[in-house]
């Protein structure tokens, strides 16, 4: 079923054990909208559990709707085989990170990156109820090209069994951000290395139509907005 909406969610998540970082704590953030805005700006994460006392961890895709994260998967897949024979789930972490610049310092070890990154603990679900996971996939599709789902064929009912989402609520999650300039010591500044930040930004290039397109179809505007 859709998870009940929360009108009233405080501005912060609250801090537990594992979202409170043992290194630079100060970069660390519980505010909702930080954490909102860093994955709305992604599509890509990274899904680790536990299988058979060791670590996996296994890149996918995601979107966020509210306060959920819905996790892309084919049936076959382990972590949903898992989220459906797991009694009460399946506990997993789900990063996401986006590097914004190369921090080069004088100094070797002051070298660093501005980023920006979310963690998420919980248990996930599999999305069984047919309305929602019809939701969660236009989600996904969505958050990967905003206005995609609306123009492409839905899923039919084939390929709908054929693939699985997993449902991850927003509760235990903590945002971890660097940005400015060198942080070098002040015997190293007169060094004659150079220093600064090389911004790193993600583009696109423009859309190569389809060898056997429809005659006389346009690019949509949604693309050309990327």
């Amino acid at each position: 079923m859709q998870p009940t909406p929360q009108p009233t969610q405080p501005a912060a998540y609250s801090p537990t054990d594992r979202t409170v970082p043992t290194r630079a704590a100060e970069k660390a953030s519980y505010d909702r909208e930080v954490v909102h805005s860093i994955l709305d700006d992604g599509y890509v994460c990274h899904l680790g559990f536990v299988r058979d006392g060791a670590p996996v961890v296994l890149p996918t895709l995601y979107a966020r709707a509210g306060e959920r994260l819905y996790l892309h998967g084919s049936t076959g897949s382990r972590p949903l085989r898992m989220t459906g024979r797991t009694d009460p789930g399946l506990p997993v972490c789900v990063t996401v990170t986006h590097v914004d610049g190369l921090v080069l310092a004088r100094s070797a070890f002051h070298h660093s990156i501005n980023y920006r990154s979310v963690v998420v603990h919980g248990t996930a679900h599999q999305v069984t109820d047919p309305e929602e996971k019809r939701l969660a996939l236009d989600a996904l599709v969505d958050q990967v090209v905003p206005g995609r789902s609306a123009d492409s064929r839905r899923a039919d009912r084939k390929e709908l069994a054929a693939t699985a989402v997993i449902a991850l609520d927003l509760a235990e999650v903590s945002a971890k951000l660097r940005t400015g300039g060198v942080n070098d010591d002040p015997e190293d500044l007169a060094l004659p290395h150079w220093a600064g930040v090389i911004p790193v930004t993600r583009t696109y290039g423009a859309p190569v139509p389809s060898e056997n397109l429809r005659p006389g179809t346009k690019t949509p505007g949604y693309l050309s907005a990327l």
